[in-house]
Parts: C-alpha cells; sequence; structure tokens
C-alpha cells in the first residue's frame, strides 16, 4: 500500500502497514533460487534490506563463522586451477597444512586421456587429484618417492609401458630401488602441481572429482569419465609381482 494516498491514517495504523510491506517483501525474497543462481553483490551498493534476504538464501559460513563446505570447494578449485608450478618450485612452497592438490601435466603426456585444460596455461592438463593431511608430506614423501604409498605412482608405473619399469614384491608391488629414482626423475620433468590448503580435505575432495573428471583418478569418479586404460594400468601393476612361492619338500 501508498502510504502517502493515506496521510490520514493513525500512527498505529501506519506502523502495522509498514511491517506488513516489509514482511511480504522478505517473504518474496526468499523465494527465489538464490543458491541454484547466486547474484554477487558489493557491499554498500545494495537496496536496503537486501543484505538480509542475501545472507539467509545464501549462507557463505556456519554459524560457527566458518566456511561452508559449498564455499571451501569453490576456493579449491581457484587455487586448483591457478597456474602450475614444477617439482623443483612446489618443494620449496609446500606447506605441512591438509589440504587439495592436482597434478598437471602437457598435451603430449597421455594424449588418449582427455583432462580438463588449466585455466590460467590451457595447455597443460588436468591429471590427478587428491588430498593430504599433510601436503608436503603427501607429495615428497609418497608422489615423489615411494610407489608403495602412492596410488599415482603405481598408476604411473602402468601407464608409462615404453620405460619399463621394474617391480618386485615386499608386503605388496613397488618399484625397485633403481625405477623409483628413474619415476621421481620423469615426473620432475614432465608434470607440474597446485594445491590448496583445507583443514578437512576430505568433505571436499569427492565434490572436485566430480566436477573436474581428472582422468587418473579412479575411487569416486562417474562411471561414464572412468578411463578403461588406467584401470587396466593399475590392474597390470598389481599382477606385475607376486610373492615367492614357499619351497615345497618332497
Amino acid at each position: 500500500m501508498n502510504l502517502r494516498r493515506h496521510p490520514h491514517l493513525p500512527p498505529t495504523a501506519r506502523g502495522l502497514l509498514i511491517g506488513l510491506s516489509v514482511s511480504v517483501a522478505a517473504d518474496r525474497g526468499a523465494a527465489e533460487p538464490c543458491v541454484e543462481h547466486p547474484r554477487p553483490r558489493s557491499p554498500g551498493h545494495d537496496p536496503p534490506g537486501t543484505p538480509g534476504m542475501i545472507s539467509m538464501t545464501i549462507p557463505e559460513t556456519r554459524p560457527d563463522g566458518a566456511p561452508t563446505d559449498g564455499a571451501r570447494v569453490e576456493e579449491a578449485l581457484r587455487l586448483l586451477c591457478g597456474a602450475p608450478v614444477g617439482v623443483d618450485v612446489a618443494v620449496k612452497r609446500l606447506s605441512r597444512g591438509s589440504g587439495v592438490y592436482a597434478w598437471w601435466a602437457g598435451p603430449s603426456i597421455f594424449p588418449d586421456l582427455p583432462g580438463p585444460p588449466n585455466e590460467s596455461i590451457p595447455s597443460l592438463r588436468l591429471l590427478y587429484l587428491g588430498r593430504a593431511t599433510s601436503l608436503r608430506g603427501r607429495i615428497l614423501r609418497n608422489h615423489l618417492r615411494r610407489s608403495g604409498s602412492s596410488t599415482l605412482r603405481r598408476t604411473l608405473a602402468g601407464l608409462l609401458v615404453s620405460e619399463g619399469y621394474r617391480t618386485t614384491w615386499t608386503d605388496r608391488v613397488v618399484l625397485v630401488p633403481e625405477d623409483e629414482s628413474r619415476l621421481t626423475a620423469w615426473m620432475s620433468a614432465h608434470l607440474r602441481l597446485t594445491w590448496a590448503e583445507d583443514a578437512e580435505p576430505a568433505t571436499i575432495e569427492a565434490e572436485l572429482v566430480r566436477r573436474l573428471h581428472p582422468p587418473l583418478n579412479v575411487h569416486g569418479v562417474d562411471p561414464e569419465h572412468l578411463q578403461a586404460a588406467v584401470v587396466a594400468a593399475k590392474n597390470s601393476y598389481n599382477a606385475s609381482s607376486r610373492p615367492d612361492e614357499p619351497s615345497r619338500t618332497p
């Protein structure tokens, strides 16, 4: 109701009408699909009343002030899709905090395994995405050193048939020491890395894999994006060595 058309209403009635108008406006605002179609706004440039409605329909933080899972996914995507750095640079910058990480390579590396291009350097494509309780420990001690504790290394060894990596059996299939060193050198020469720190990476990893479709990932990948060549390479690696059969005595 336009109150200018009723200048003689008593103050009490005018107050009730104003409250009704605000309530109706708030109800209309809450019905908009803000979560599906967010409209970013700059502080100080919104009409009166808008910040209250936006904060209710698009919560960016939990009641305790921590970012929501959705906000953390978006921030991780922003950092993971930034310019990848070489291994030599990454080992100097990686923190000991938890988070997620992504490995990238040029188009000549596994050209039959399509991965999304990097936003900053489109000539690089995503290969693999993972999470870690310690980014520095996971990359340096596992991915760049021990095939026994790195799914990525085992997958790479299975795919790089032409390199002729040799395996042996301990309590699992591992590369022989010389070939562990050779694979680390190959990764340093051909792969690049991005990462994003996050306090609870396990809660965002699945959504990142679902949205990015890294071709070397198997777990958590939608069936239509699962790469048969990667599954075959992992199986081939796992079958390359077996425990020694105990000797049979007559």
